[in-house]
């Protein structure tokens, strides 16, 4: 079989995309499955943006999404700008400890279920959509399938129990990765499509799992609902550094996003640590995680003049700060085997921001990034590579047109349209 290369499979859909959007369609019941609070549809994200295309395409929209028992919030059903959300009450599956959050998402295809079954017992579904984490959505999809006969579409986010072993959170020989995994074949084997976030993700998961069928595992990539370039001068950019106290002379490298043991934190301690006498650049890392108190720790302690730490930011205030800076950095630990493809490259591409990826060897979000023209990659354990690599953004000129390059790239690639027109492909 001849599978097509990144590049053109984004060009096709481009196509499918117009013609698709010009075709009247079947209204259909579409049902996400999520462990993303999305409480607030019209918040601006991967899932709650295709949410809204699919809404605006004309099809009724239910999603099913989780409210952790911190929010102390019961399970309510409401309607909000047109789609029906169903917020269940869980256990807390984020900013907990492994315990806690391996609990609730084995307790949350109960806890679904008999949501489903309680709010929208009247409601034939067409079609779920679900995504993972988790891979424990497996007894809720069968439940919706066998019921209504509806199809069945994966979208593949995270490839878990492989990705927690690389990080050494368990071994291969524990009874845990045998549960998990075998959660996470049941999953794929109830879905009648798989998309991927590139293609070394449709690789991996053939790879791993050759009882798929090939034609069942194809790109659908992360994918954002894209806003007009915002106007952008030398004064607004002086106007937010001075609110955040950046340097109006440096190049500032920013980080958004999740401080997690995904992220690979330990290099980028040692990268800021090589840079601390490096008087041309500035770092601006926004987030917060597991290891954020790891970052803090090295911030207190060694208290260097070119790094700002920043937690617990709006995403409007983010969003304002991303637009003063000049480089977004994508970082991935090291030993992972599995091709984690991060979503906030989306935001940087958005901004029209070029971006420095150091990842692990198996992804190929670098591949994409150089191949595109709008960055440059190293692995995460070469600091010198990384630090050759920062001196190559000091020509502004060229900086403008890799971020030229990256929002281009962003809106012929990575618009919901295009996963949408994927998705839908296969419905018409």
């Amino acid at each position: 079989m001849v599978r097509a290369s990144f590049h053109e499979q984004r060009d096709l859909t481009t196509v499918l995309s117009r013609n698709y959007i010009e075709t009247k369609v079947r209204e259909m019941n579409i049902l996400f499955l999520s462990i993303v609070n999305l409480d607030d549809i019209e918040e601006k994200g991967i899932y709650s943006d295709l949410m809204r295309e699919f809404r605006d395409m004309g099809h009724n929209v239910y999603i099913v999404c989780p409210r952790e028992r911190r929010l102390r919030l019961p399970t309510e059903h409401v309607n909000s700008a047109g789609i029906s959300i169903l917020g269940v009450k869980t256990g807390n599956l984020t900013k907990t400890n492994i315990v806690e959050k391996g609990i609730s998402m084995i307790m949350i295809e109960k806890l679904f279920i008999k949501a489903l079954k309680r709010y929208m017992s009247t409601v034939r579904f067409d079609l779920v959509l679900y995504s993972t984490p988790p891979v424990t959505f497996e007894k809720v999809v069968r439940f919706i399938k066998n019921r209504d006969k509806a199809r069945t579409y994966l979208l593949l986010k995270d490839i878990f129990p492989q990705n927690a072993v690389d990080l050494e959170m368990f071994t291969k020989n524990s009874i845990v990765y045998r549960y998990f995994r075998k959660k996470e074949k049941r999953l794929y084997a109830i879905s009648d499509y798989i998309g991927c976030m590139s293609q070394a993700n449709v690789d991996y998961v053939l790879k791993n799992n050759p009882e798929i069928p090939r034609e069942r595992v194809e790109i659908c990539p992360n994918s954002l609902s894209v806003r007009p370039a915002p106007p952008t001068n030398e004064e607004d950019i002086l106007r937010i550094r001075n609110k955040f106290k950046i340097p109006a002379d440096k190049v500032v490298f920013v980080y958004g996003g999740n401080l997690g043991k995904p992220q690979g934190i330990d290099f980028l301690i040692e990268c800021l640590k090589s840079n601390e006498s490096n008087h041309s650049v500035y770092f601006v890392i926004a987030g917060s995680g597991t290891e954020f108190g790891k970052i803090r720790h090295y911030v207190v302690m060694s208290n260097p003049a070119n790094v700002l730490l920043l937690e617990h930011m709006s995403k409007q205030d983010y969003e304002e700060l991303l637009s003063a800076c000049d480089v977004g950095l994508i970082l991935l630990d090291k030993r992972f085997t599995i091709p984690n493809f991060p979503s906030r490259l989306l935001s940087y591409m958005e901004a029209s921001k070029p971006v420095l990826a150091a990842t692990d060897v198996n992804t190929d979000v670098g591949k994409i990034v150089q191949d595109g023209g709008f960055g440059y990659w190293c692995e995460s354990s070469q600091v010198s590579e990384f630090n050759h690599l920062l001196r190559k953004f000091s020509d502004e000129k060229q900086r403008k047109e890799m971020g030229q390059n990256a929002r281009r790239y962003l809106e012929n690639h990575f618009t919901v349209k295009h996963s949408y027109s994927i998705i839908m492909n296969h419905f018409q």
